[in-house]
């Protein structure tokens, strides 16, 4: 005769089959793989440790890192070659110059403030690399993702956003230098171009900095032509400012890389964390239901207990 709780055991059984008792089967050891101890070796332990490695993020971080340093150290010295050029050659009274050098003074201050910005939000976003891959690897172990989490991964999401777009601004800022400095070195060449053909005098070819706005229109001179426009072009300071900027705008360019890439892990991370928030809900009710069994089998045993 069966009783009414067996009946229940069976029908509990037939309807949820992951719920069946657990069968174990023999597994052959590993050979040279781990101690008889049963602890793993040091090259395991290796491996492991370089399995949680957020190498992605590693990545993005270190061509970030890349970038604003290039950006940052290469724009702070090119802006200082700029005073100096403007100074010497198109600029001679203070008082003309005087609201540019203010406002390349304040941007040297400024890319003091992004340098130091971005060396902390790199590391942070970093360790969240790291917090998201211990979370996705260890699911079915003590970590649990939390609403917090979740919510912090979704605001550095929008953030990195928002910075992407402000570094597009910056990259498109950074060429503007690029630019000017590229049609005076263009000038200089047609100079020497024009020195082989004696019809030509090279005197009638100038640069006008201050059509570009960057000093007042009674700046003195304001201008330089033929051969000191080609003096100008040989110096140092020229040379060495008009490469840092095209240094500088590569930096910008690689940081917004950097920051999209970093939009697109995060993205991903945020994905991933959702899910596990999902597959701890599942083994949650996974692990009543196989509570709720359990208490069936005893309160079961023990109504047969009473019947015998």
């Amino acid at each position: 005769v069966i009783t009414r709780p067996e009946m229940e055991i069976g029908r509990y059984h037939w309807m949820y089959r992951s719920s069946r008792p657990h069968r174990y089967h023999h597994v052959p050891a590993l050979r040279g793989k781990i101690s008889p101890l049963g602890i793993q070796g040091c090259f395991e332990c290796c491996i492991k440790c370089l399995g949680g490695v957020p190498y992605a993020s590693l990545v993005a971080t270190i061509l970030c890192f890349s970038g604003v340093a290039l950006f940052c150290g290469c724009g702070h010295v090119a802006l200082t070659g700029t005073v100096s050029i403007l100074e010497q050659h198109f600029s001679t009274t203070a008082s003309d110059h005087a609201l540019l050098s203010e406002v390349i003074q304040l941007m040297q201050y400024v890319i003091y403030g992004i340098a130091s910005f971005f060396f902390l939000y790199g590391i942070i976003l970093l360790a969240e690399g790291f917090y998201t891959t211990s979370a996705v690897k260890e699911l079915h172990g003590e970590f649990k993702t939390t609403a917090c989490g979740r919510c912090i991964s979704g605001m550095f999401v929008f953030l990195t956003y928002v910075l992407g777009v402000a570094w597009l601004g910056v990259f498109g800022f950074s060429a503007v230098p690029v630019f000017m400095f590229y049609n005076i070195w263009s000038t200089c060449e047609v100079i020497k171009s024009f020195q082989t053909n004696v019809t030509v005098p090279g005197d009638q070819i100038c640069v006008d900095i201050r059509q570009y706005g960057i000093i007042p229109w009674n700046a003195v001179p304001g201008k330089a032509c033929g051969p000191i426009l080609e003096n100008i072009c040989n110096t140092n300071e020229f040379y060495m400012s008009y490469h840092l900027f095209i240094v500088a705008c590569a930096g910008a360019g690689a940081t917004v890389i950097a920051l999209i890439h970093f939009l697109m892990i995060l993205s991903s991370n945020w994905a991933y964390l959702k899910d596990a928030s999902k597959m701890q809900a599942y083994q949650d009710i996974k692990a009543k239901e196989e509570q709720e069994l359990q208490d069936i089998q005893s309160r079961s045993k023990e109504q047969l207990n009473s019947y015998t």
